[in-house]
């Protein structure tokens, strides 16, 4: 749960993005996030039992690349917010797939040293724990878009406004636990 609540955040910042949003878009971004959120640490898993010398190195760079990617996603999504759109259309078709991969991405690097903290699991076990991960970062990601859309329609056109700013601070908090903790 905890590995989700990154992704339950972006999550509830695209339904307040795009409070139009489709059920099929409300699956794929929930679809997305989870098995990325999955996937990493199977990575991790697996990059300990290959090449652990070589990830090393790169695990002191994932809060960095996480900041720079969820700066740029919040810094867009405000700017977004603060342009005037004519065509309620366009207005809600806000972010494409591209976008919700790389907000997957970004919310999802962090669980790739999770998958270093299983090293000593063995391949079913690393998979049991992946798929859990999934399930539950699908539910809580598909529930967190609800929400967002029941307050991006409240709150128009502020809603993507403060879902900007939810990024960017998500960014800044894994950051800070990577270089603090």
């Amino acid at each position: 749960i905890a590995l989700a609540m990154d992704a339950f955040s972006v999550s509830l910042a695209n339904g307040m993005n795009e409070p139009c949003m489709k059920k099929k878009k409300m699956i794929l971004i929930a679809t997305v996030f989870a098995v990325l959120q999955g996937v990493m640490p199977l990575i991790g898993w697996i990059c300990v039992h290959t090449i652990s010398n070589l990830f090393e190195s790169f695990e002191k760079l994932i809060p960095w690349i996480a900041l720079v990617l969820l700066a740029f996603l919040g810094v867009k999504m405000i700017v977004d917010g603060v342009k005037e759109c004519d065509d309620e259309e366009e207005c809600c078709k806000r972010q494409g797939f591209a976008l919700i991969l790389v907000q997957g991405i970004a919310t999802s690097i962090d669980a790739l040293s999770v998958g270093f903290t299983t090293a000593e699991y063995n391949i079913y076990n690393a998979l049991l724990s992946s798929l859990i991960i999934s399930i539950i970062t699908f539910v809580i990601c598909y529930v967190g878009v609800i929400l967002g859309k029941k307050f991006g329609t409240k709150f128009s056109k502020n809603a993507a406004i403060f879902g900007g700013v939810i990024l960017i601070l998500i960014g800044l908090e894994i950051f800070l636990k990577g270089i603090l903790g």
